[in-house]
């Protein structure tokens, strides 16, 4: 199988575990998964690994490159397959959604400032926090209800 020769490729006797996780990661919907996330899709699929093994799968991942790992806002670790092609991110600071966005001009930017410095950039990394379309919505009809409520209250 495929993933049979990634870990192979990667150093990686093959066992199980591997398996598994990178199989999970490969499919992520979204891409990026915690590794409590891989945990409980593991569970759900009726698979015995321990959530120890699961982190420690993750960072022997990282360790030769199969996945990538980022500490956002928050704290925990999320993890992603490496696919190539560099990406961003943006990041709900109400709900922790994560979407991946591309944008030349970024790119091209980030480029000529390093270049200006005198600077040989070998990895960059941009992520912009906000609020989601979802959360923003959830928000406004939240406050919406408070007004409604606080009228009804005050006309009594």
């Amino acid at each position: 199988a495929l993933e049979d020769q990634e870990l192979r490729k990667a150093g990686f006797k093959v066992t199980l575990p591997r398996i598994k996780v990178l199989k999970i990661l490969e499919n992520a919907d979204p891409h990026h998964m915690s590794a409590e996330d891989v945990y409980r899709k593991l569970i759900e699929m009726g698979e015995d690994v321990g959530l120890a093994t699961v982190y420690r799968v993750l960072t022997q991942f990282e360790a030769v490159g199969l996945v990538k790992r980022h500490n956002f806002e928050g704290g925990h670790s999320i993890f992603e397959i490496r696919q190539g092609e560099h990406h961003d991110h943006l990041v709900c600071v109400h709900c922790s959604k994560v979407e991946e966005f591309v944008d030349a001009l970024i790119e091209d930017r980030q480029a000529v400032i390093a270049k200006k410095s005198k600077f040989r950039m070998t990895d960059h990394n941009l992520t912009i926090y906000g609020i989601c379309h979802d959360c923003e919505k959830q928000s406004f009809e939240g406050q919406r209800a408070c007004l409604k409520i606080a009228h009804f209250i005050a006309i009594r």
